[in-house]
């Protein structure tokens, strides 16, 4: 089995003896601009629909655009004006995802301007923070492809060059978003195929997904990522449903197979998934322990040779001082003590005071160590599956059901919880509200390690990166509640609506939000599939030993976060990756088998058609993801997804043939553009 060829040695586009103008006024402008706009429609999709579309191509490509227009800018200016307009996506999927759960539970009438704001600004900067010593363990990471954050590099280079690799870059682009245009806009093109039967009292079948940005996502990170996926969807699709839907039983008036295998997955097939990256993501944090510490070493030595006046540190290596980074953080935790302090005591009523000290003191530790963790393992899903495939929602259920566990565990000598009683809803409260930071902590870290990935490739100066990171977490924390409360008064969220009368079926859905408040009042009204969450965290344990024994004896992987993404993720967002992730092993296979006996000359001419694949995979996520981002405007518009559908709904079963033949067409194009015609 042989991966995606990749880089082991990263030679920056602009070597680290050269220096080039990164923040300047123009850049910072644009920045703002772009967060605001991203922010906007992010939101809108991510509480409609539950996903967001990753900012970082679309910014790359708008700021590359803009900046022409100007006599002197160049290629890390352009990084930085993407590096900043990212957060605006990120804070999106970071707040929007958790803190309506407040909303659904009924606590809050509307989102509290400033307590979201101290959420997203003390959780986005402790994200950014936290990037700082996990940079260099994860960039140097060799078995991370980091599919997004390579695909934004290749972008942002391949505007300074010319010839082949633009064209390659660009050709892509059009395909995506034509392909994108005609399937989430026009709906002449499916986004998926959803085959279930129901026999006797069991229900089986399978889905296909057919996004074109995650079909050339998974192509760029490779089979072994893909066949872990696949694993996933066996466990929780393929032999998960049929057991569950036997053993739970499905009311006989439910004659659609799929609605049925989709509310055995939401019900309980997500809580295994949540299991397996629960135990996974702490397995891959002990793995990261080492570079870690490392990262953490080198910083304090840098320090300690700047102050010696002996610093011979890179320019590409330099990051934010850790003295800073220490002193910012204990600023940070100052903040978030003293927001959950007024939190607990104004919300949680019949407690004692000294337990209210005590609440605070364990809430604000565990959004610090919490928050790493999660941040670590957030990064780390950045370089497995890149941004928009990233599972954070998994992350965030796992954080609040152990902090719920945490809160009950603390309360229980002085509250009986009961069903919807004043002191439940007020302990799930906190979970959610503690847990937002850390949400908004790992998605920007997410965010942020990916950014400093494309940074590496053109050769940004990583301390400038971070500072921009910040300040763009600064700007999206200051607008997003005010867009948050526009969407909830013009919609209603989660079934709760602000004014009589509303159109039910415009709701903002907020799924995740949704799930987060199922688990929060589960834990403490005791009613939550402990049983999948347990055998979650043993197919976890049974993935990592298969790991082990594959790494040392076959000298190949099966990452279990990937695994337990499979069995996460819904059919229609996995099993594009495993498309493209075979597809990768093909045009590796044929490469070799056809050139492998070629001499220097010929291998070079191989590697140069293999990188014209990989660039147009990297054009055709972006395409895709700028028609995302656009796409947003009239859905949000007409308030709705269908607001430029052309074909009827009986149209779906041609749209579905189409977006097979669509999809095949697309892998061969890249397989020709990849591997060159034997002679």
């Amino acid at each position: 089995m042989q991966p995606v060829i990749r880089q082991t040695t990263i030679k920056p586009l602009i070597g680290p003896e050269k220096t080039l103008p990164e923040i300047t006024v123009k850049a910072v402008i644009l920045s703002v601009f772009l967060i605001i706009i991203l922010a906007a429609s992010n939101a809108f999709l991510g509480l409609k629909v539950g996903t967001t579309i990753s900012a970082s191509i679309p910014a790359a490509v708008i700021s590359m655009g803009i900046l022409r227009f100007f006599r002197n800018h160049n290629v890390l200016e352009n990084n930085i004006v993407q590096t900043a307009a990212s957060t605006g996506e990120a804070m999106t999927a970071g707040i929007a995802f958790i803190l309506p759960a407040l909303i659904i539970l009924r606590f809050w009438t509307h989102f509290n301007y400033w307590e979201t704001v101290g959420i997203g600004l003390a959780g986005g900067i402790l994200g950014v923070l936290f990037s700082v010593p996990l940079r260099r363990a994860l960039l140097n990471d060799k078995t991370l492809s980091f599919p997004e954050g390579t695909a934004i590099g290749q972008v942002m280079k391949a505007s300074v060059d010319s010839g082949t690799q633009l064209k390659s870059l660009v050709l892509g682009g059009i395909g995506g978003a034509l392909i994108g245009l005609f399937q989430s806009g026009f709906r002449v093109l499916a986004d998926s195929l959803q085959y279930w039967l129901v026999k006797g009292n069991v229900v089986f079948g399978f889905g296909l997904g057919f996004s074109p940005a995650v079909i050339a996502a998974g192509y760029i990170v490779g089979v072994n990522v893909a066949i872990s996926m696949l694993v996933g969807i066996i466990i929780g699709w393929i032999i998960g449903v049929p057991i569950l839907s036997a053993y739970y039983g499905f009311s006989p008036d439910v004659h659609n197979a799929f609605s049925i295998a989709n509310q055995l997955w939401s019900d309980h097939i997500r809580f295994l998934g949540v299991g397996t990256m629960l135990v996974g993501g702490l397995w891959t944090l002990v793995s990261l322990f080492k570079p870690v510490v490392k990262g953490v070493i080198a910083s304090l030595e840098t320090l300690k040779q700047r102050r010696l006046g002996q610093n011979k540190i890179l320019r590409t290596e330099h990051d934010m001082s850790i003295n800073l980074v220490f002193w910012i953080g204990i600023v940070i935790l100052a903040v978030v003590f003293m927001q959950m302090f007024v939190f607990i005591q104004n919300d949680i009523a019949g407690i004692s005071s000294h337990m209210v000290w005590i609440l605070t003191g364990v809430s604000a530790v565990y959004i610090l160590i919490a928050g790493f963790v999660f941040s670590a393992v957030s990064g780390y899903f950045a370089g497995l599956v890149g941004s928009t495939n990233s599972p954070g929602s998994g992350l965030v259920v796992a954080s609040t059901l152990i902090l719920c566990l945490l809160v009950m565990l603390i309360l229980g000598t002085e509250v009986h919880f009961s069903y919807k009683s004043a002191q439940t809803l007020g302990a799930a409260a906190v979970a959610v509200t503690a847990c937002s930071f850390i949400s908004a902590a790992m998605v920007i870290a997410n965010e942020t390690i990916q950014d400093l990935k494309a940074g590496q490739i053109v050769g940004a100066t990583p301390w400038k990166q971070q500072v921009m990171l910040i300040v763009g977490v600064v700007v999206s924390a200051f607008v997003l509640p005010l867009i948050l409360d526009l969407l909830f008064n013009a919609y209603g969220i989660g079934g709760v609506f602000p004014h009589a009368g509303m159109d039910h079926s415009q709701m903002l859905a907020a799924p995740q939000a949704g799930l987060v408040a199922a688990v929060a009042q589960g834990v403490f009204t005791r009613q939550l599939p402990w049983g999948m969450i347990g055998i979650g965290a043993g197919v976890a344990i049974i993935c990592i030993i298969v790991d082990e024994v594959l790494k040392f004896g076959w000298g190949t992987r099966l990452p279990v976060l990937a695994v337990g993404v499979g069995i996460y993720l819904p059919l229609d967002s996995s099993t594009p990756v495993i498309i493209g992730g075979v597809l990768s092993y093909i045009v590796q296979y044929m490469a070799h088998r056809n050139y492998g006996s070629l001499n220097h000359e010929g291998r070079v001419k191989v590697k140069e058609r293999l990188q014209g694949g990989l660039l147009l995979s990297c054009g055709i996520v972006a395409g895709a993801a700028l028609l995302g981002v656009a796409l947003a405007i009239p859905f949000a518009i007409k308030q709705s997804a269908d607001a430029l559908r052309i074909v009827p709904q009986s149209f779906t079963g041609i749209s579905e043939w189409l977006s097979i033949i669509v999809t095949f067409l697309l892998c061969y194009w890249i397989y020709r553009v990849a591997v060159v015609a034997k002679k």
